[in-house]
């Protein structure tokens, strides 16, 4: 992390939003990913990857969790899109008591994170694991796309999760910073607390000599609200 900047949210306020939740199951009303669906998903995705490896732009939890094999990771920049915290979440992070928020691409400005080189061998299974492990919904198919990203060698086409999911009604471009701190301070699920993805993703970026300016100012505001709820006084200084 950068030497001169700390963050405000820090591992000890994030730890006072854990608690062991157990997993209610699929969310009631949608229409969910059959098992039997992935697979074919899975080669669909694969068809439009185009000449040359398989890219993967990372820009959230894919940067520090990838949990898939890769050959090779980089700086890169999406230009048209930026990351934020649009998609409302009653599962895995949150529950239907308190919703939180997941990170997607919005449209406009520009994004950058990292792009893992995917290995050639099993690719199929790897595409099908990705899939089994950032999309439930069907509708959320629409929003693996494959975008382009500028590297340090030059453009590359690489594949993102959630760009822009208008399928999804619970996706939202442009929410506030103030809703989203909201929900991210209280909000926990059987995968964890909101402020420790927010905490994770800030600190991973900071680490990799990426600061987001939006990003920054939310995990500000999310510690403020965890300090409030605990009863704590603002950090000093």
């Amino acid at each position: 992390m950068n030497a001169g900047r700390a963050m405000r949210l820090t591992r000890e306020l994030v730890a006072m939003c854990h608690r062991e939740v157990q997993d209610a199951g699929p969310i009631p009303n949608i229409v969910p990913l059959r098992d039997e669906d992935f697979r074919p998903a899975a080669l669909q995705i694969l068809e439009g990857r185009g000449e040359g490896p398989v890219w993967l732009f990372a820009y959230g939890s894919l940067i520090w969790k990838p949990e898939v094999p890769h050959d090779e990771l980089k700086r890169a920049t999406a230009k048209g899109w930026h990351r934020a915290f649009s998609m409302r979440i009653l599962r895995y992070r949150a529950t239907l008591e308190q919703h939180g928020f997941m990170m997607c691409l919005d449209p406009g400005g520009q994004c950058e994170g990292v792009v893992l080189r995917l290995p050639e061998e099993g690719i199929a299974d790897l595409m099908e694991k990705l899939l089994r492990r950032e999309v439930s919904r069907r509708a959320g198919l629409e929003a693996v796309r494959w975008i382009d990203v500028e590297g340090a060698e030059g453009p590359l086409k690489a594949l993102a999760f959630y760009a822009g999911p208008k399928e999804l009604d619970s996706y939202v471009a442009g929410r506030p910073l103030t809703e989203v701190a909201h929900g991210l301070s209280r909000a926990c699920g059987h995968w964890g607390s909101g402020a420790d993805y927010l905490y994770n993703t800030v600190s991973h970026l900071e680490q990799l000599g990426i600061h987001d300016e939006g990003l920054w100012a939310l995990q500000e505001l999310v510690a403020a609200e965890i300090e409030a709820l605990h009863g704590l006084s603002a950090r000093s200084g």
